[in-house]
């Protein structure tokens, strides 16, 4: 017999191996999802996500440093209210929030660190969804979109350097885009959750946010894993209204969406690691059914190479231990 072809030849060292394959993704290119809390004092560990904590402002900085000095290219905070919660979620864009007081002192401890924010009203509604609700218990869309302009504006005004609107509201990009323009925060970038899907995997985040719906649940407005054409044209339609970075939610059930999104825009793609991607990886390893450390690296390289310019993702805390 005579073979052709040995592609073996390609892998058969780890130098040749090294020299070949592309590289693993750099620090500059992770995002670290925070959760910032109110009051003084704070760090409360999270046990649906170990290693993740809930952090109080005055404490934020000596959280984040160990993961700037890693080299991660930025943070995407997450806020919560311990005061008494209503139906518009009018705790979200208080310029006395959590989100609103963090992003400031970030910014004086890290000059080069980008602020991101996530822009929704799910963590501070007393009903747990993502807008107000109408008078059948549905979530009041153009409603929502004004409360959303809201959150975005006190969050460019303390000084963030993206606002990410995550709530999955039609024509909430738009709304957000012009929000900011007539208020003079034309630099201020948008980055939607453009393509993020109604998942199973968000328990562990829901968790940490005490965010979940206390009655039903967000399929009316958070898109199908079973209708690829409209949860792709969801990012089509952010980038029409003024998105300047799109993103696939969850990430590693969804490589096929995220290639195909690469493949359609030109504009960024970021890919949320979410929480119960991470959780899983940890659990498994605990159990002894798999090694942790090559689990991550393959599950990271897999976004970078299904096409992800930006890795949201909680390993970014641990980027140096599985660099190698």
């Amino acid at each position: 017999m005579q073979i052709l072809t040995r592609l073996r030849r390609l892998r058969r060292t780890p130098e040749i191996r090294r020299l070949l394959d592309m590289p693993f993704p750099a620090a500059s290119k992770f995002v670290w999802p925070v959760f910032v809390v109110e009051g003084k004092g704070r760090r409360e560990e999270i046990p649906s996500m170990p290693g993740q904590c809930r952090v109080s402002v005055d404490l934020l900085p000596q959280w984040v440093e160990p993961v700037v000095r890693q080299g991660v290219g930025s943070v995407l905070l997450f806020g919560q209210t311990e005061k008494a919660k209503d139906a518009a979620g009018s705790g979200a864009f208080s310029p006395r929030g959590a989100v609103q007081k963090a992003i400031p002192v970030l910014k004086r401890a890290f000059p080069d660190l980008v602020v991101m924010t996530d822009v929704c009203l799910c963590a501070y509604t007393d009903h747990g969804h993502c807008g107000p609700l109408d008078r059948h218990g549905q979530v009041d869309n153009d409603a929502a979109c004004e409360l959303l302009t809201k959150v975005a504006v006190s969050h460019a005004q303390a000084g963030a350097d993206v606002v990410a609107p995550s709530a999955m509201m039609d024509g909430q990009v738009m709304a957000i885009r012009d929000a900011l323009d007539e208020n003079d925060f034309t630099q201020t970038l948008l980055m939607s959750y453009s393509t993020k899907f109604a998942s199973a995997m968000y328990g562990p985040f829901r968790d940490a946010e005490n965010s979940a719906p206390s009655a039903g649940d967000r399929k009316g407005y958070q898109a199908s894993y079973a209708n690829l054409r409209v949860a792709l044209s969801e990012s089509d339609l952010d980038e029409d209204e003024g998105a300047d970075i799109l993103m696939v939610k969850p990430a590693l059930f969804y490589l096929d969406v995220l290639a195909k999104l690469r493949e359609r825009t030109d504009l960024p793609v970021a890919a949320y690691n979410v929480s119960g991607e991470y959780s899983m990886l940890i659990a498994t390893a605990e159990r002894g059914w798999g090694d942790l450390h090559g689990m991550v690296r393959e599950s990271l390289m897999a976004l970078d190479r299904a096409g992800a310019d930006l890795i949201i993702s909680y390993w970014a805390s641990r980027y140096a231990e599985f660099v190698q």
